[in-house]
């Protein structure tokens, strides 16, 4: 069993970046735990930040128990995560806390700062956590982890950065199998509709991830897929652990 942690900005990004890797994962009994780096709190025009936070937490943690899954929020704000060290060490406290040996986190580059700043704490974060000097200052620290685990980022919305460019993936996942899985997950962040039609004139955002999957997958020649690509940095471990999990006939390698 492998310990996997999917961290992303908000409630309902794990799902329609990696829902469906994250399916498959669960049914051949890796340990998944989901974490949100903030509970969606400015998601909404009809509720308050604290009321809708709350509504989000409780639609994250639903739609990760459908996989087997622990969710967790991480309590930063919407528009409020920032690359500090106070910020790093919080997140180096749930990697030591959770103790993954793989990561999966959002694209460093994507159409959102909570998004590309969520990326680029968790890579430094996944440096911090096994050296044991680094203090996150908690109340009551977890030791540090034996590694640095193997990172991985998900691919932007869209699968395009801020100037519509392509972002490619190394490879993608092939999840024709758990797509019904994948959208009953995100099916349960119900809140999201109406803002979503309001703020981004998306009128329902189960077809916009089904086309992102779709797209996705004519990349690699399949039905539906989820792009990956594997963190390069030294020294983070550079074996193709999230591939050798997945196995040949659910991942194919673009590059």
């Amino acid at each position: 069993m492998t310990r996997i942690l999917a961290i992303h900005a908000h409630p309902d990004d794990v799902e329609i970046f990696a829902g469906g890797t994250l399916a498959l994962l669960a049914a051949r009994g890796h340990h998944i735990t989901i974490v949100t780096m903030t509970p969606g709190d400015c998601g909404s025009t009809e509720y308050g930040a604290e009321e809708i936070a709350s509504i989000r937490r409780r639609e994250a943690g639903a739609a990760a128990a459908l996989i087997g899954a622990t969710y967790r929020c991480a309590e930063f704000r919407d528009l409020a995560i920032f690359n500090d060290h106070d910020s790093r060490r919080r997140v180096t406290e749930i990697l030591r806390e959770f103790r993954p040996e793989l990561v999966l986190t959002a694209s460093p580059v994507d159409y959102l700062c909570d998004h590309e700043i969520t990326s680029m704490l968790v890579r430094d974060a996944c440096f911090a956590a096994p050296a044991p000097n680094y203090s996150t200052a908690a109340l009551e620290p977890r030791a540090p982890l034996p590694a640095i685990p193997h990172l991985y980022f998900m691919d932007p919305a869209g699968g395009v950065d801020r100037e519509g460019n392509p972002v490619l993936p190394d490879f993608v996942v092939n999840v024709e199998s758990v797509f019904e899985t994948k959208k009953e997950m995100l099916a349960q962040h119900r809140s999201q509709r109406e803002w979503l039609m309001k703020q981004h004139g998306i009128d329902d955002y189960m077809i916009m991830m089904e086309e992102w999957t779709r797209q996705t997958g004519r990349r690699a020649g399949i039905a539906l897929g989820e792009g990956f690509r594997r963190y390069k940095g030294h020294p983070y471990p550079q074996t193709p652990l999230l591939e050798q999990l997945l196995g040949p006939e659910l991942v194919v390698v673009l590059r």
